[in-house]
């Protein structure tokens, strides 16, 4: 079992698992976000901020999916610089536009970017509300919660700040697409479902998915911008 974890296959086949299980954070944490959009009050939203404070998900859930995050960087990491020595020159200095995407053979730098823009996002939100609780608090059926939904709010809409923090946060959701686009059917690909009929499928599944994840998280800063 060793070896085949610290082979190539293997290698790929856990920054594939580790991959693949972000991406599914990545629906639940649309969803959850979105609810600042359907509900004016933030209610909503403060509830499922509140349930992901809880000890079971903070101390149980959070650690691994922490956990998944640092697996897939360093994955990344050992994968990307295996393959820039194994390469040859020649093969390098090829045009290669006609056979892979853009998004393919940049994954690096975009995961590098949205590492960055993941970076900011736990630094002004999760940090204020769940380690450091810098977060006003409001009483909700008789319980004390943090108001999340007012953090989230002021950030996007406090003058030249929130103009610029939106735009970065549109930018961030686009790199964030862009490392989806290839990266959701490729880790389908590491895990075996690699024929041509799947591959098709996947792709076009793995493009639906990072316009439905990007534009969502697109949309939501803008709407906070010019509606909240």
């Amino acid at each position: 079992m060793s070896s085949f974890l610290s082979s190539s296959i293997g290698k790929k086949l856990i920054m594939s698992l580790s991959g693949l299980f972000l991406v599914l954070f990545l629906l639940v944490h649309l969803i959850l976000n979105s609810f600042l959009m359907f509900d004016s009050t933030g209610e909503l939203f403060n509830a499922g901020a509140h349930f992901m404070a809880m000890p079971v998900i903070r101390f149980g859930l959070q650690p691994v999916l922490f956990g998944g995050f640092i697996v897939h960087i360093i994955y990344a990491i050992i994968l990307t610089l295996q393959n820039q020595k194994a390469r040859p020159q020649k093969y390098a200095s090829q045009n290669l536009g006609n056979s892979s995407t853009w998004s393919s053979r940049n994954m690096f730098v975009l995961g590098g970017l949205v590492l960055v823009f993941i970076v900011m996002h736990l630094m002004h939100f999760f940090v204020p509300m769940q380690i450091t609780g810098e977060v006003p608090m409001k009483m909700v059926d008789g319980v004390e919660i943090h108001d999340g939904a007012a953090l989230v709010k002021a950030l996007f809409t406090t003058g030249t700040f929130g103009i610029v923090y939106t735009c970065i946060y549109v930018v961030g959701a686009i790199l964030l697409g862009l490392h989806l686009a290839h990266g959701f059917w490729s880790s389908f690909q590491s895990i075996g479902m690699s024929n041509n009929i799947w591959r098709a499928r996947l792709e076009r599944a793995g493009y639906i998915y990072a316009i439905f994840i990007a534009g969502g998280f697109t949309i939501i800063p803008l709407y906070l911008h010019f509606f909240a």
